[in-house]
């Protein structure tokens, strides 16, 4: 018998291959990641990666990102598998998408596309969908020669949620109109969050940051003992939730805001800037890692980044590295055989991740370990903000 094609689910998953470029000075264990977290979005998007290409160039090809060679390869494997997409670790110019298209003859996505393709899928208010439909159509517009183009082929799936036909209409100048009254609409929501932030009264107020699928949600469960969405896939949470939490006598609000990735599209960045302003007017942030997940130095750079954009990188910040029940000792090198040994709380305090980061904290979310201290640094941080900030509250004495 030949390899299964298709899946025993409801319906069918949409099978893809990757594509990326090797730029030089790039080590293949970061490639691999790359691609590994690309297979992720994939995966949250409810497809199935089946094969990844990469290609060592110095940057890439400005008319097929990838050399002709290699995309004959793609071709090829692609129509003996009967692939359904292919999808680009970078985002695609309008001319190289057309002139991929062109050759392959599949559905053709870039890291961009999917990222906005899944936040589609998981926007439920209608801020975040709002913010969805105007970055989708802001990346659309220089792409509506090709959209119209290759319009009447589209049957949905992954990376064609979102505006469709009847939205993009017949011609850039009514783009352009829905684009303003999504932006005038978007002005009307951010006055309207405004004021309720205003009327939260005096309250300190705490922020969940990190990359996405770190565990933030978890611990905004566990914290505020509320029961919100949490997920093993990218972007579980789109939309920020805000919780009135009680340590011993001591209130405050705290929000859980959207993940942070690695390129993530300008355009989603720019429309949920609103949406961050949760993060810009925090008093205190709590940054989460993953520590278990192999390149989390990475992410906490990008993390980072993404908060400097934000103008809110100088914030007072406790660092809480989550998942150390999860977390494996690196090899010391390829021919070390000797099985590593998991860390101990002990440990993790004297590791070099609590020396370059303070305050840090060490703790398991989901199995509840050193919570206790997670709640003691917590509840002192606000304690003394509260009390710098209005000292004759009799609410602490």
């Amino acid at each position: 018998m030949g390899k299964q094609k298709y899946y025993d689910t409801a319906l069918k998953q949409e099978r893809a291959v990757l594509v990326g470029v090797v730029t030089p000075g790039e080590k293949p264990e970061q490639t691999k990641e790359y691609l590994d977290e690309l297979a992720f979005l994939v995966q949250t998007a409810g497809g199935v990666v089946e094969k990844n290409f990469t290609q060592k160039m110095l940057k890439p090809d400005r008319a097929t990102f990838v050399g002709t060679g290699k995309l004959e390869e793609i071709q090829t494997y692609i129509k003996a598998e009967e692939i359904d997409m292919v999808v680009f670790d970078d985002e695609l110019s309008p001319s190289q998408l057309r002139n991929i298209e062109r050759e392959l003859q599949v559905k053709i996505l870039d890291r961009s596309n999917l990222i906005l393709d899944i936040f589609a899928g998981r926007a439920q208010t209608a801020q975040a969908k709002t913010q969805v439909e105007l970055a989708q159509l802001q990346y659309l517009l220089p792409r509506l020669t090709r959209l119209w183009t290759h319009l009447e082929r589209q049957k949905g799936g992954i990376g064609m949620r979102g505006p469709g036909e009847t939205q993009i209409e017949s011609d850039r100048r009514m783009i352009l109109e829905k684009i303003a009254l999504l932006k005038s609409r978007l002005k009307l929501i951010d006055r309207q969050n405004e004021t309720q932030r205003k009327n939260r009264g005096q309250l300190i107020r705490v922020a969940l940051v990190g990359y996405t699928n770190v565990g933030k949600s978890t611990i905004m469960n566990m914290l505020s003992k509320s029961d919100v969405f949490a997920e093993n896939k990218l972007f579980a949470t789109l939309d920020t939730t805000v919780r009135k939490v009680v340590i011993e006598n001591l209130p405050f609000l705290l929000s859980d805001t959207v993940g942070f990735i690695r390129k993530l599209p300008h355009h989603l960045v720019e429309c949920f800037k609103s949406t961050l302003d949760e993060v810009r007017e925090a008093d205190i942030l709590i940054h989460v890692v993953d520590v278990s997940h192999p390149n989390f130095e990475d992410q906490i750079h990008t993390v980072n980044e993404t908060l400097n954009d934000l103008g809110a990188r100088d914030k007072d910040t406790i660092m809480v590295f989550n998942k150390i029940d999860a977390y494996v000792t690196p090899a010391a090198d390829e021919f070390n055989e000797e099985e590593s040994t998991p860390l101990t709380l002990a440990d993790f305090k004297k590791s070099w991740m609590a020396h370059n980061n303070s305050p840090s904290l060490f703790i398991s979310a989901t199995k509840k370990e050193n919570v206790e201290e997670f709640r003691e640094m917590l509840y002192e941080k606000v304690k003394a903000l509260h009390t710098s900030r209005y000292p004759y509250d009799k609410l602490l004495y």
